[in-house]
């Protein structure tokens, strides 16, 4: 077994890895950038080696940076969690290169189904059910025209190196064509570096389904199930479930085995997820795109299931066959998970800041991935989410009530979250009856349904936690015993 790991990567992910470690009776080693000096992965690792600046070309997207804390760590194994250097094929390569075991899939594979055009060349061969859309890369407005003269509208845009909701245009009407043909090119290259882009035809009932995949090194690969990830904004995912209630079972099974003969054909080893477009309507599901990577909604899957996946990487990582069967994975109940982010609610803009008080929920069932704490500056360099909120049930209706009971006692003042949005999604009539789609923001939500669920207690929590903190250099004036209370001291409930 490993020795040392080196997570490079930040936030409640760093965490959720380093934890794992620990566990396992691995040491971890992390690395931060200026803007997480006080992060809490930095507080709870064995080590932490500095990377660079704040901006995270500087820090977490800097390879020979991240290589040199691998070096002064003397880690035999590097995990890059999700986002960041997570699927990228050159920086595997290069750990590899090190001498270091790499956790995740091998370069090749991250290069085949990273180029989303050769991902849905690969997929098509192998069998695997694929949007209808153009068969390679757009270069001009004729070929754009004729693509969609053969499918129709609407279609989507979409950038061949994205993710992310990156380089993706929907396009409904001919007089919008030129213009989201243009600008997806334009965000793909600033984004990517890579302004190649490709069309497919956009379902009108769609919902997000992902399966979950693990492979090893032995040539064994199992499905761990699906999740529902269709309650998204700006093409990114905000709540998600499972199982689904909108997949039949014949269906569920059906693309759990596709995606394991898709695994195969590319020999993928470790933890990697096939998301689907599932049309509502028809019942009918088409690949989009395969992620070769940890999922942030994976705590939904190890709830369903039993199954620690970050444990199961390193595990496969060291060259062991996976611990499971696939007749040995069952999935029991069900289970939620909103993402806690750091944005006006009303907008979906970030909201970076510092905590002011932070209290997690607990109670049966309930699990929160966190790295927020009273006192942490929420940066604006990265992404704004600070904590995962899960909760798992016998039942949907259970999970959804405990995942209600949970939100209400998650409190954080000092910055502005999108806790309030979360209640109002658990209580509309679309999302409890499971009809919900990717469009549910865009046609369904109004910022108006988040106000029965704004609570006013914490606007006076925070107010009396102001008008503390301005007086207790002084003390606090009691009325009551017509003295202050000394500055050691706090109120009950401040």
């Amino acid at each position: 077994m490993f020795k040392k790991i080196l997570i490079a990567n930040r936030g409640e992910i760093a965490i959720r890895v380093l934890r794992a470690c620990r566990d396992l009776g691995i040491k971890s080693a992390c690395v931060y950038s200026d803007a997480d000096r006080n992060g809490l992965h930095v507080i709870l690792a064995d080590e932490a080696h500095y990377i660079g600046p704040a901006p995270s070309r500087d820090s977490y997207l800097n390879i020979p940076n991240i290589l040199r804390a691998v070096k002064a760590s003397g880690a035999d194994a590097v995990h890059p969690g999700f986002g960041f250097l997570s699927e990228n094929a050159n920086f595997a390569a290069e750990v590899a290169k090190a001498g270091v075991t790499f956790i995740g899939p091998s370069p090749e594979s991250m290069r085949q189904m990273g180029d989303k055009l050769q991902a849905r060349d690969i997929m098509k061969k192998a069998g695997v059910p694929i949007v209808p859309g153009s068969d390679g890369a757009l270069s001009n407005m004729d070929e754009v025209l004729k693509v969609v003269e053969k499918i129709g509208y609407p279609i989507m845009m979409k950038a061949a190196a994205g993710g992310g909701g990156k380089g993706m245009r929907l396009v409904r009407k001919p007089e919008e064509l030129e213009s989201a043909f243009r600008s997806a090119r334009s965000e793909a290259l600033n984004y990517f570096s890579n302004d190649t882009v490709y069309i497919e035809r956009f379902i009108s009932s769609p919902k997000h389904i992902e399966i979950q995949v693990f492979g090893d090194k032995h040539g064994n690969v199992v499905h761990l199930f699906e999740r529902e990830c269709s309650l998204q904004r700006r093409h990114q995912k905000v709540l998600e479930e499972s199982p689904s209630p909108a997949v039949p079972a014949d269906v569920r099974r059906q693309m759990g085995e596709i995606a394991v003969k898709a695994a195969k054909a590319i020999n993928y080893v470790g933890a990697g997820t096939f998301e689907f477009i599932f049309d509502n309507s028809t019942k009918e599901f088409y690949f989009m795109e395969m992620n070769t990577r940890l999922q942030v909604e994976h705590p939904i899957t190890e709830l369903v299931t039993g199954k620690d996946l970050v444990q199961e990487q390193i595990f496969v990582a060291d060259g062991k066959k996976l611990s499971f069967k696939q007749e040995e994975i069952k999935q029991t109940g069900h289970a939620i998970e909103v993402r806690i982010y750091a944005e006006d609610p009303r907008s979906f803009m970030p909201s970076p800041g510092k905590i002011r008080r932070c209290r997690h929920p607990q109670g049966p069932n309930i699990r929160v991935d966190s790295c927020a704490y009273p006192g942490y500056e929420v940066p604006i360099h990265y992404d704004p989410m600070i904590a995962k909120l899960c909760a798992w049930g016998h039942t949907r209706e259970e999970a959804a009530r405990r995942l209600r009971r949970a939100l209400d006692e998650f409190s954080l003042t000092g910055i502005k979250s999108n806790i309030s949005f979360h209640k109002s999604v658990l209580s509309h009539p679309k999302f409890l009856d499971g009809s919900y789609t990717t469009q549910f923001i865009e046609q369904d939500f109004k910022p108006t349904d988040m106000l029965q669920f704004v609570d006013s207690r914490v606007f006076l929590i925070a107010a009396a936690i102001e008008a503390y903190d301005s007086q207790k250099s002084q003390g606090v004036w009691d009325i009551k015993t017509n003295s202050r209370w000394k500055n050691s001291l706090r109120p009950f409930g401040a």
